[in-house]
């Protein structure tokens, strides 16, 4: 199964996502799993190469990759049916190599906060994923929001993602989301996300 998680508005989360998603299938459900990391900084990756060097092997690899790559390391890393391939996207949409990518996928993960720009860059991705691949689902996930904060335009913002695909529940802000890593997911983290990884995995990602 190919999930992609991405949103065209830069610091959204999407790679701490990642990370979570990653550990929570590795180590709470012992899914097989890789993942792609396309986005340029390739932050992923070099966590992973961190850990290697200070902690323990991750338990799933991540592989740093160029867009023009996916068509054979498609074909490499879906060996089986019950594998999974969780790419981190680059933050923008300008590169026809994202063409073939969003055709594959099966699952589209968009953390997004509920900000102006954040909201307008999410519509816009769910636009250009729903004109390149109508089959894949999209789970909008609001991701990193501060529980003290009241948003006007959150009913608002929901009732017009819900146009392009399933609104999950709120994972809250925590300091500690800056100290997940390929080997650890903080214990004060766990309480706020492991719900919607749950969700995701007993919904969407779980094989029969």
């Amino acid at each position: 199964m190919l999930v992609l998680i991405g949103n065209q508005k830069g610091g959204c989360g999407k790679s701490t996502l990642a990370l979570l998603l990653a550990n929570f299938l590795a180590i709470e459900k012992r899914q097989p799993l890789t993942i792609l990391d396309m986005d340029y900084q390739q932050s992923l990756f070099a966590k992973s190469q961190k850990a290697k060097i200070l902690e323990n092997d991750p338990f799933y690899e991540i592989v740093p990759a160029a867009l023009e790559d996916f068509p054979l390391m498609k074909k490499r890393l879906l060996k089986s049916p019950k594998d999974i391939i969780l790419i981190d996207l680059p933050g923008k949409m300008d590169d026809d190599g994202l063409v073939p990518i969003f055709t594959s996928a099966d699952l589209f993960l968009c953390p997004f906060a509920y900000d102006e720009f954040s909201v307008d860059s999410t519509v816009l991705f769910s636009m250009v994923v729903k004109k390149l691949n109508s089959r894949a689902q999209v789970l909008f996930i609001p991701n990193r929001i501060k529980t003290n904060v009241k948003y006007e335009t959150k009913e608002q913002v929901q009732k017009v993602l819900r146009n392009f695909g399933t609104v999950l529940s709120e994972i809250s802000d925590r300091i500690d989301f800056q100290r997940v890593s390929t080997v650890h997911t903080p214990e004060t983290i766990r309480p706020v996300s492991y719900p919607v990884l749950s969700h995701i995995y007993d919904h969407f990602l779980k094989s029969d």
